[in-house]
């Protein structure tokens, strides 16, 4: 199978079947989703670490030379700094829980709401599609993996997209069919990556690096906070049980990928 397949199909079960399986999640009843949900976001969190600590900065560093090492620590640092900014500019990583003030209950969403939400959804759905081209330009494993965590984070969040979609006045066929064309742009990403990053492999280190700190400011950022709502004994122990599921399975993952032969 061929580099470029892989990119396609990868980024779009990272893009496209994450808004179906969101879609097929929305036909349970509220107090159940509402009771799943939080589980999927511990799960997401445990993913999305283990795919940055433990893919993609080791590859990263194991690419270029010592003497530049801090350089690419200060672009783990600078990507963290700079999604935090884009966030705030174009509210792209929303949060993932109903009480925050980004879009409060008591607070009505409005159809300008939904369309900046489409809007920064494509925007961010284009860069993890660059992200995992980029991982697999560096290894075929990697991508793969890369490109379940940015399915198992986008799944919760295509989950809240489609519930302000609804409040901004959208039918659930037209919800349904925006989200899908917004994570179209995850293959274009992918897709253009393909044929500009494959002539800049020195770079590749560092895109790397990026898509690790896009990870973690999700993780640390917009995920984990939703999780301190309940504090009770049992949900915690859950949590860091989820936590814990999504780490080794995405190690396992990698693990197993490193021992069969792809391509």
């Amino acid at each position: 199978m061929s580099l470029l397949l892989f990119i396609i199909i990868f980024t779009a079960v990272g893009g496209v079947l994450s808004v179906l399986a969101a879609a097929v999640f929305l036909l349970l009843p509220d107090k159940q989703r509402d009771q799943v949900l939080p589980h999927g976001i511990s799960f997401a969190i445990g993913a999305l670490l283990a795919v940055a600590f433990w893919g993609l900065i080791p590859h990263a560093f194991e690419q270029i030379e010592p003497e530049r090492f801090q350089g690419l620590s200060a672009t783990i640092l600078a990507g963290i700094l700079v999604f935090f900014v884009l966030e705030k500019l174009l509210i792209w990583r929303h949060c993932h829980h109903n009480e925050c003030a980004a879009h409060a209950d008591h607070e009505p969403v409005h159809q300008p709401a939904g369309t900046l939400i489409i809007l920064g959804d494509a925007i961010h759905n284009f860069v993890d599609g660059v992200l995992i081209a980029a991982a697999f330009l560096t290894d075929v494993k990697l991508g793969i993996v890369t490109s379940l965590a940015v399915a198992a984070h986008e799944i919760p969040q295509e989950v809240g997209d489609f519930a302000i979609l609804l409040q901004s006045g959208y039918a659930k066929g037209k919800a349904l069919f925006y989200n899908v064309l917004a994570s179209l742009a995850t293959v274009v990403g992918g897709v253009l990556a393909y044929y500009s990053l494959e002539d800049l492999h020195d770079s590749l280190p560092y895109f790397l690096a990026l898509a690790a700190s896009s990870f973690i400011y999700i993780a640390v950022a917009d995920l984990i906070p939703s999780l301190h709502e309940k504090t009770d004994i049992k949900t915690s122990l859950q949590q860091i049980a989820l936590i814990a599921a999504g780490v080794l399975l995405i190690c396992s993952l990698h693990g197993i990928a490193h021992n069969i032969e792809l391509g």
